[in-house]
């Protein structure tokens, strides 16, 4: 709702980003698909502020996709998909917002990472112009 505006409140809202993206809420994981939308709505609306925070938006998506892919829980496998399929949009946005050094960042991953649906999304991020 309040577009470029956003920007004023980045810093509070990255704090609560990167804490909710840690903590699993269940099998549904309502909140984190919650939280995975609204930062891919502040990286659309505020992309010119991404670029400094890149180093900590990627560790946290990577960390979620390696957690969503690790947990043995109760979490169905729709939920776990839409998880790393939010995930990867947001990778996406900020590879563009950040002219492709997501891509660049990824490499190192993509080559010593031997699952693949965490490599099959960092594929894909990797693919996307």
């Amino acid at each position: 709702r309040l577009g470029i505006l956003i920007s004023r409140h980045l810093k509070r809202l990255e704090r609560v980003v990167l804490g909710y993206l840690e903590v699993c809420d269940g099998p549904e994981e309502e909140a984190r698909l919650a939280i995975l939308e609204t930062l891919q709505c502040t990286i659309e609306h505020a992309w010119p502020r991404m670029p400094c925070r890149l180093p900590l938006l990627l560790k946290a998506l990577l960390r979620l996709m390696w957690d969503v892919h690790t947990d043995q829980g109760s979490t169905p496998e729709p939920v776990r998909a839409a998880l790393l399929q939010g995930a990867t949009e947001c990778l996406i946005l900020l590879d563009r917002c950040s002219e492709g050094q997501v891509k660049a960042l990824l490499e190192g991953v993509y080559s010593s990472c031997q699952e693949n649906r965490v490599r099959e999304c960092i594929r894909r991020v990797r693919e996307t112009t």
